[in-house]
């Protein structure tokens, strides 16, 4: 089994513990997941970008394939895994291959002031978009930076930097400071649309 890391690249950032629905059309991907499926492996998901790709990624392991089409089209549901960088890029196969090196968190977890503001956070944005809110378990509270963020569109940069950082108090108090600013803005437009809304329906 070779020991390059297939590699797909994506307009997207993806998290350990994240689920990724994907729709594999490409007849180099499809040749890509074919064999990943047939070795049981995983593939590695890097953000596409205009100058080529990012140099950290993570893996995506194949749950379940959904659906396979006649034309050798198919939908899979993917689950983020583990954070990697690239090393080096091999470029001998239709689809990218890399060499690459696992990384993995500074010991240390987020104080719990850290983890009840950041959920706290997150539950006033979910709201404002009315989304159901959210009790993270205790698995998903000891990454609870990718897990929050993971679960939402938040901007690619923000979410490319966090998935380098090597620290959970780190990520979760970028988090924090994100989510902080952008919340004024998001109340400011909640509060207009709302406001827009009642126009003309009020008695």
């Amino acid at each position: 089994m070779s020991s390059l890391l297939p590699l797909f690249p994506l307009d997207l950032v993806l998290f350990p513990g994240t689920p990724l629905p994907l729709h594999i059309f490409e007849p180099r991907y499809r040749e890509m997941i074919g064999e990943c499926l047939a070795q049981k492996r995983p593939f590695g998901v890097l953000r596409a970008k205009d100058e080529g790709v990012a140099e950290i990624g993570c893996t995506a392991e194949i749950v379940t394939v959904t659906k396979k089409y006649e034309d050798g089209r198919m939908d899979i549901v993917t689950q983020g895994v583990e954070r990697f960088e690239v090393m080096e890029v091999n470029q001998e196969r239709a689809f990218l291959q890399g060499e690459v090196v696992y990384l993995h968190d500074e010991p240390g977890r987020a104080t719990a002031e850290d983890v009840a503001r950041a959920v706290k956070l997150h539950n006033e944005i979910l709201a404002l978009a009315g989304a159901e809110q959210q009790k993270p378990s205790e698995e998903e509270i000891a990454q609870l930076s990718f897990h929050i963020a993971g679960s939402m569109p938040l901007d690619l940069d923000f979410k490319q930097n966090l998935l380098g950082m090597k620290s959970e108090p780190e990520r979760l108090q970028a988090v924090i400071t994100y989510f902080e600013t952008i919340l004024p803005n998001l109340r400011r437009t909640v509060h207009v649309r709302r406001k827009a809304g009642g126009n003309g329906h009020a008695s």
